[in-house]
């Protein structure tokens, strides 16, 4: 498996780990579809939570949350709606797209949620 792969499952896992901490729980984890993937599909008591978990070593580049582009954000959208299709008991429930950025070294990670990162047009 590439190191990148590795690093993306370590964030996903440490994101995960972090929202259930905050009292969400988790429904699916790496829902793919032909449009695209959710890395962390989420329940608080009255949303679907769709998360994107992104990792950068650092932020020089504008960091993980500047790398949820519009056009990312749009493939994101197409997968939660086809997962609302594969999962009809979720349909009624209000929605939210987050975005978890994970960065620094494993050692020492920096967390940050961003609840509401993005919305549905």
């Amino acid at each position: 498996m590439p190191v990148s792969e590795v690093r993306g499952a370590w964030a996903e896992t440490l994101a995960c780990a972090e929202l259930e901490a905050r009292g969400l729980t988790l429904i699916e984890r790496n829902f793919r579809m032909k449009c695209g993937e959710l890395d962390l599909v989420m329940r608080d008591t009255r949303r679907v939570v769709f998360v994107e978990v992104r990792y950068r070593s650092s932020d020089r580049w504008g960091g993980g949350l500047a790398s949820v582009t519009p056009a990312k954000q749009r493939r994101l959208i197409r997968a939660a709606q086809g997962f609302l299709r594969y999962r009809p008991d979720l349909r009624r429930l209000p929605c939210r797209f987050d975005v978890v950025a994970v960065s620094g070294k494993p050692e020492t990670p920096l967390v940050r949620w961003v609840q509401g990162a993005f919305e549905r047009r």
